[in-house]
C-alpha cells in the first residue's frame, strides 16, 4: 500500500512538473522570439565594432560594450576580470600567386595563419611539395623537402555528416604542419582552408611553433579551397612550378585584456555557479558574427530571458564572454584558474561557440546519473525540434574547469553551413538568421532552467 502510495505520489508530482516545466520553457521561447534582444546586440558588436582580434582596440570596444548590456539588464554584479593576452598583428594583406614560368603568374587569395611570422621582406618564393598530411614529411625526408615550400593539401571528409568530425579530421596540418615542416628544413608552409565548399576565401586559424626556436620558424598561410585546387592541378601538370607569397604578420608583447561578467545571485544556493558563455575575441577577416559573437550575444540573453519570464535561479547564474579563445584560450584559463583560488563551486557550465544556426540539441560531458536525468527532459524540448542529446565534447572555454561532478554542455546547431565562414572574411553579421539565433538562445535559457532546478 505504502508502495502504491509513493508511485500515486511520484506520478502527480511528475506530471504537475511537468506542466509547469511546459509553461516555462514555452514562456522562455515566446520571450526570445517576440521580444529579441540578442540580435540588436549582435548587429552593433558586428557592424559598428567590428572584428575583434585579442589584443586589438576593437576587442577593447567589445569589452566595454558588453559591459554596458550587462550592466543595463539589472544584474547583481558585473565587473571585469583582467587577463593577459597575445597581441598578433596581420599588417597589409597577404600577396600570393603561382608562376609557371618566368612573368607568367597566377594570383591565389592566401592570409597568414594567426601567430605565424613574416616571410622576408621581399616575400618568399621557391618550388613546391604537396602533402595530404603531417605523416607525409617523414616519407619524403628533408631531401625532397628542404628549400621548399610544403602545400598541406588534405580536404576535410566531405562524406561525414558532422562536420566538426571533418574539421577534426584535417585541423593538425593548420595548427602544427609549419613546426613539423620546419624540422625538415622546408621555407615555408601553405595549408588548404579548412572548409567544404569551394571558394575564394582563405579561412585563418590559430598555428603553433611549439618550442620551435625563433630563428628556425617559418612562414605559414591558408590558401582558399579554390586556390589549393588550382595549384595541385597545376603541380600535377608540373611538379617544378614556383609559388610565391608575402605576410607582414608579427607578433608583439601580451597586452592586457578581459572576461566580461555578470551574474544573477543564487536565492538558495548563491555558493553554488552555473556559467553560460561564448568568446568575445574574434579573427580579423571577418567580423566575428558567427564565431563567436552568437554565442556571446545568446548567453547574455540567457540571463535576460529567465529573469523576464519571472524564474530566479536557485543557484548563481553568471555569464562569462571569454577573452582570447581563438589564438590562446587565455580567458578559459584564467576564469577557471580564478575560481580554484577563491575555491567557488562550479556545478554547472554550458558553452555555445558553434555559430548562430539552427539549434539541434546539447553535447555532454556528464556522469551517467546525470545524463539519465538530462534524457528524461527530452520530450519537453522536443516540441521546439530540439532533439539531440549526446555525450561529447561541450567547448574550448569551459573545460578548464573539468573536475569533479561538475556538469559540462555545449548548445550544437545544425553544422552544415558553419565552416562556410569559420575564420573567413564571410562571418559577418548578415549570414546571421535572427530567429535561429534567438532559438538557440532560448534552447540555452530552457536547460539552464531544468539543471537550476532538478540537478
Amino acid at each position: 500500500m505504502k508502495k502504491l502510495l509513493f508511485l500515486v505520489l511520484l506520478f502527480s508530482f511528475c506530471v504537475y512538473g511537468q506542466t509547469e516545466d511546459e509553461k516555462q520553457l514555452r514562456a522562455i521561447y515566446d520571450k526570445a522570439l517576440l521580444d529579441a534582444r540578442g540580435y540588436d546586440w549582435l548587429e552593433h558588436l558586428s557592424n559598428q565594432i567590428g572584428p575583434r582580434l585579442s589584443g586589438s582596440l576593437n576587442a577593447e570596444r567589445a569589452v566595454t560594450y558588453m559591459r554596458e548590456q550587462l550592466d543595463s539588464l539589472g544584474l547583481d554584479r558585473v565587473w571585469l576580470q583582467p587577463v593577459m593576452v597575445p597581441k598578433w598583428v596581420r599588417g597589409i594583406p597577404e600577396v600570393a600567386y603561382i608562376e609557371t614560368s618566368p612573368g607568367m603568374t597566377n594570383n591565389v587569395p592566401i592570409c597568414a595563419l594567426g601567430g605565424s611570422v613574416a616571410t622576408p621582406a621581399g616575400g618568399l618564393k621557391a618550388k613546391v611539395v604537396e602533402v595530404q598530411g603531417l605523416e607525409d614529411l617523414a616519407a619524403l625526408g628533408r631531401e625532397k623537402i628542404e628549400g621548399r615550400i610544403v602545400f598541406y593539401n588534405r580536404p576535410m571528409q566531405a562524406n561525414l555528416i558532422e562536420t566538426f568530425e571533418a574539421y577534426g579530421g584535417c585541423v593538425d596540418q593548420r595548427y602544427s604542419g609549419a613546426r613539423e615542416a620546419a624540422k625538415y628544413g622546408a621555407a615555408g608552409v601553405i595549408v588548404r582552408s579548412m572548409n567544404l565548399r569551394l571558394d575564394d576565401l582563405p579561412h585563418a586559424g590559430a598555428m603553433s611553433y611549439g618550442d620551435l626556436p625563433a630563428e628556425q620558424r617559418i612562414p605559414a598561410a591558408a590558401i582558399s579551397t579554390n586556390g589549393a585546387e588550382l595549384l595541385s592541378g597545376m603541380l600535377t601538370l608540373n611538379p617544378e612550378i614556383n609559388f610565391y607569397f608575402k605576410q607582414n604578420c608579427r607578433q608583439l608583447a601580451d597586452v592586457q585584456s578581459y572576461n566580461v561578467i555578470g551574474e544573477i545571485k543564487g536565492s538558495e544556493h548563491p555558493g553554488e555557479v552555473m556559467v553560460v558563455g561564448g568568446h568575445l575575441d574574434s579573427w580579423d577577416l571577418g567580423d566575428g558574427a558567427h564565431d563567436d559573437g552568437a554565442g556571446c550575444v545568446q548567453s547574455m540573453e540567457v540571463l535576460r530571458l529567465l529573469r523576464e519570464t519571472g524564474y530566479r535561479p536557485k543557484r548563481t547564474l553568471r555569464v562569462v564572454l571569454f577573452m582570447n579563445e581563438e589564438n590562446g584560450l587565455r580567458g578559459g584559463n584564467k576564469y577557471a584558474e580564478v575560481a580554484r583560488e577563491k575555491n567557488e563551486k562550479h556545478v554547472f557550465a554550458l558553452e555555445s561557440d558553434a555559430g548562430g544556426f539552427t539549434p539541434r540539441g546539447f553535447t555532454l560531458e556528464c556522469t551517467d546519473e546525470q545524463y539519465e536525468l538530462i534524457l528524461n527532459w527530452k520530450p519537453l524540448f522536443e516540441p521546439y525540434l530540439i532533439h539531440l542529446f549526446q555525450r561529447g565534447y561541450s567547448g574550448a572555454d569551459i573545460r578548464p574547469l573539468k573536475g569533479g561532478d561538475l556538469l559540462l554542455a555545449g548548445l550544437r546547431p545544425d553544422s552544415q553551413r558553419y565552416f562556410d565562414h569559420h575564420h573567413a572574411a564571410n562571418d559577418t553579421f548578415e549570414h546571421v538568421n535572427k530567429r535561429e539565433l534567438q532559438l538557440g538562445a532560448a534552447t540555452m535559457a530552457a536547460l539552464v532552467y531544468l539543471v537550476d532546478k532538478y540537478l
